[in-house]
């Protein structure tokens, strides 16, 4: 009996062996990831038999080679000529920037018009939202003035008093006959079933799920997820940043306490561009063939001079443009770089450009969360911020709450704000978008709102990071392997 049991235990890992040594030549010879994500995910097929296979099903499809967001031939056609017209009007140096730090840093607007296909505009003004009861105050009010179209996709929104808020409202105003549309990761939004949603349906809005498994327990594409939150009314005001939609970002869990994030609220013609990704993510989930140019139908209103490039990333393409921008912050900066993230675990050419940054004279600050809220991501963090304390980066941990800001801001010039972390996941692996601003005023006030979270914050000093126990070190190591899977 003995004897039998052991042979069946054997022949079925002999062939948990055989199907994990095929999916391992799959992913050399054929899928060809980089070679950090190679060998991950051969370490996990090898070390842990059969589980490992069940990861590799749910997490390492490739979707870069499907046209998930299609153009007409005529919608190519318009924006390709429109982009060149304006690449070219800046290349021949007639373009007249709206501010000293946009005309200083054209060169990384060409490089999003030409690498991310991204628009520059310059007459938009921007509020700077770090607080999420204020954040919903100004988002809510200005949902409740809408008049012809409330365009809103999030990747969580949770059963909850918030998350049943914002579901209550836009069911009012779909009653009203405003054409609401609600677009929801499957995952992030799991808590958000159909039967939460049948008033608003009733009421006339319409919703979709952004890759809505065939079963719900079952989702094939659970690793590429759509991360972006963004809100766009009447296409002439458009939020965007790192606030979902759930009781916590509001301050309301006593497990992160209060929220720190940071979200723009934009008006000016960028809202055009983030209302064309709006659309362009409906077509997909939705299947509604919405015309692009409905983006563009409405005038802009209380313009400013604030220079901005919404740029887009996902796993559709493998350019990593939201990454490119960043780096080329990077490379470019002379005094100064403040990061505030959640997450850190950047690929070896982030490592390396900040690194470089530091050596050259660059005051390199990165504010990271005192607490994990995806514990393999947080150790992974600690690990690649060492090798910058290392280096001479200044790091803070920030002890007000949670952080949860994703931004860069460099030389008092140029800022990033959106959906967007400083990892291996959001640069190739979720759906996001950033905005790219070009305003001193605005990168000022980034600045000082970093200056003022330090006082919130404890430094890391490299003393106490080398003086760190064994069990976080060994976290670290076991982390930081899994680091491209995360």
């Amino acid at each position: 009996m003995f004897s039998s049991d052991w042979l069946n235990m054997s022949t079925l890992l002999f062939i948990i062996y055989v199907i994990s040594f095929f999916i391992a030549c799959a992913i050399i010879f054929i899928e060809r990831k980089n070679p950090s994500a190679t060998l991950a995910w051969i370490m996990l097929l090898f070390m842990v038999p059969g589980l490992g296979i069940i990861f590799y099903i749910l997490f390492s499809q490739n979707i870069s080679r499907r046209r998930i967001f299609r153009l007409t031939n005529y919608e190519h056609l318009i924006i390709t000529e429109a982009l060149e017209e304006q690449m070219n009007c800046i290349k021949n140096k007639e373009f007249r920037f709206s501010n000293d730090a946009a005309k200083k840093w054209q060169h990384m607007i060409l490089m999003h018009q030409m690498y991310s296909k991204s628009f520059y505009t310059q007459n938009n003004r921007i509020s700077i939202l770090t607080d999420g009861n204020h954040k919903f105050e100004s988002l809510f009010n200005d949902i409740m003035n809408a008049k012809y179209t409330i365009n809103v996709m999030y990747f969580i929104i949770k059963n909850d008093s918030m998350g049943r808020k914002l579901i209550d409202i836009l069911t009012l105003k779909a009653k009203e006959g405003v054409e609401v549309r609600l677009l929801i990761d499957a995952v992030g939004g799991r808590q958000i079933t159909s039967r939460h949603l049948r008033k608003f349906k009733k009421a006339g809005g319409k919703y979709a799920f952004f890759f809505s498994p065939v079963f719900r327990i079952i989702n094939l594409r659970l690793n590429y997820r759509n991360h972006r939150k963004m809100v766009i009314i009447d296409g002439k005001i458009g939020y965007l940043g790192g606030f979902n939609v759930a009781d916590e970002y509001v301050g309301k869990s006593k497990k992160f306490g209060y929220w720190r994030d940071t979200h723009l609220r934009l008006l000016g013609s960028c809202v055009h561009d983030l209302n064309a990704r709006f659309i362009l993510d409906w077509r997909f989930a939705s299947k509604e063939q919405l015309p692009l140019a409905e983006a563009y139908y409405n005038k802009v209103i209380e313009r400013g001079n604030t220079g901005v490039q919404i740029v887009s990333s996902g796993p559709e393409s493998q350019r990593t443009e939201i990454k490119h921008g960043f780096l080329k912050m990077i490379t470019s900066a002379k005094k100064n770089i403040y990061i505030q993230t959640p997450y850190f675990v950047p690929d070896a050419s982030i490592i390396e450009s900040l690194k470089n940054a530091i050596f050259s004279g660059v005051d390199v600050r990165i504010m990271i969360p005192n607490k994990p809220d995806h514990m393999f991501v947080y150790w992974a963090t600690y690990s690649y911020i060492g090798i910058l304390l290392e280096a001479g980066a200044k790091v803070y941990i920030y002890d007000n709450g949670f952080l949860h800001a994703k931004n860069i801001c460099v030389d008092g010039e140029v800022a990033s704000v959106g959906s967007a972390n400083f990892d291996i996941r959001s640069f190739r692996l979720s759906f996001e978008t950033n905005a790219f601003i070009y305003d001193e005023e605005e990168a000022f006030k980034l600045e000082s709102i970093f200056l003022t979270d330090i006082a919130n914050s404890r430094e890391l000093t490299l003393e106490d990071y080398n003086n760190r126990s064994w069990i976080i070190k060994f976290k670290e190591s076991i982390s930081r392997l899994l680091s491209d899977l995360l």
